[in-house]
């Protein structure tokens, strides 16, 4: 630019020289220099022009930027505050179960008691019907008899003890039958009560599985309404791909770690771990149905196809997760993403990992076997309903879980 600049200046001079040589006006040589200050102008123009519609285009994708990334933080927020607000909910559950239970064994030894009583009463009213036909059969008659029977004064006296005791006896006949039918009637009383008590802690139970109910549902539509506010498409997509990415960084990062920690045992001479190639143990009992498998899927939400890394096991809130196989706990944390997770070493580059607990039941550095309970299912992280997300790595890489699934 300065090259043409100059020669246009060298070419005005020229131009200007020739004409005071020709002994022509200076009109001629001003026109020329205003014409290229005038160029020159425009041309400066046109920068600030490109530079000022650069800078808006800049600040434009800065602005969409901070808009992505303020919508980003506000969600992973709110499922932070979701997921302590459902474990919190899950805990309440937890205590309410422990309390019917207690419940129940009480009902079930008062209905115990409740029945010996009744036996008893049932018996004691049997033998009163015999001694109330008894007495109405024979009246006064016995007893007269008995006593006239007497052969001496001493004879009479111990008849009249006699006579006193079976008195004495019937009347205690009687007072234990009607304490036996107070007694019955306070443990029914006692029965009913404690059945209304339970009856009310299990609606309480429902009403706590209602509110979680609520939240997972109130969760999922969030989820849902932030991935539809975003237009473009693309930086949705990007966005779902940084996240698996991050959790992929997390999760390769945690591998270096555990390798490098292996190799300090080694030159230890320590031991390591090492996966015999037994079959894996089913990670969420009783539940086998598959609501997304492993490999290339459509995402449910993007409505693009994209490579899931696990087997997802459809499993109520609350049920349980096993550990696979024998092995070390090397992760028992928390992302947005995984949710509550865990993460187990069985050696030879093999890891499972289990993500969106619930609730986690082991820690990091802690040995579990195989079939070992290590947490509950749940709903944490960017996650829309329950489920056991299964993952399987080796050397460093996703594979099918169905190579170790028995």
């Amino acid at each position: 630019m300065r090259t043409k600049r100059g020669f246009k200046f060298f070419a005005v001079a020229a131009l200007c020289l020739l004409q005071v040589l020709s002994m022509q006006e200076d009109v001629f040589c001003a026109t020329l220099t205003n014409d290229l200050i005038e160029s020159s102008e425009k041309e400066k123009e046109s920068a600030e022009q490109s530079k000022n519609q650069l800078q808006s285009g800049l600040t434009n994708v800065k602005s969409l930027l901070n808009s992505l990334e303020k919508q980003k933080n506000d969600l992973e927020n709110f499922i932070t505050e979701l997921d302590a607000d459902l474990a919190a909910i899950n805990e309440k559950i937890a205590i309410l179960n422990d309390q019917i239970g207690v419940k129940e064994e009480e009902i079930r030894q008062t209905t115990e008691d409740l029945a010996e009583a009744e036996a008893t009463e049932a018996h004691q009213y049997e033998l009163m019907k015999k001694r109330i036909k008894y007495m109405y059969e024979r009246g006064n008659q016995g007893t007269v008899e008995l006593l006239l029977s007497a052969e001496s004064f001493a004879d009479f006296l111990n008849k009249a003890d006699f006579i006193a005791r079976l008195s004495a006896y019937d009347r205690r006949l009687l007072e234990e039958y009607v304490a036996s039918k107070e007694e019955v009637a306070a443990k029914k009383t006692l029965l009913e009560e404690q059945n209304a008590e339970l009856l009310t802690i299990k609606d309480g139970l429902a009403n706590e599985q209602d509110a979680m109910q609520t939240l997972i549902t109130h969760k999922e539509a969030e989820i849902t309404t932030y991935e539809a506010d975003i237009n473009n498409k693309e930086a949705a997509i990007k966005e779902y791909e940084a996240e698996i990415a991050a959790q992929n960084q997390l999760i390769k990062d945690l591998e270096a770690t555990i390798l490098a920690e292996k190799k300090r045992l080694l030159e230890e001479n320590k031991r390591a771990l090492v996966y015999d190639g037994g079959k894996f143990a089913w990670p969420a009992p009783g539940y086998t149905r598959i609501s997304d498998d492993y490999g290339m899927r459509m995402h449910p939400i993007l409505k693009v196809e994209k490579f899931h890394n696990g087997v997802d096991l459809a499993a109520p809130s609350g049920s349980p997760i096993l550990a696979a196989y024998d092995g070390e706990v090397v992760a028992a944390a928390y992302s947005s993403s995984m949710g509550n997770y865990v993460m187990i070493d069985h050696g030879d580059g093999l890891y499972t990992i289990y993500m969106h607990a619930s609730s986690v039941g082991v820690s990091k550095g802690q040995l579990v076997v195989r079939g070992e309970q290590i947490g509950t299912v749940g709903s944490t992280g960017r996650s829309t309903g329950p489920h056991l997300h299964f993952s399987v790595r080796i050397n460093g890489e996703y594979t099918s879980p169905w190579n170790y699934l028995g």
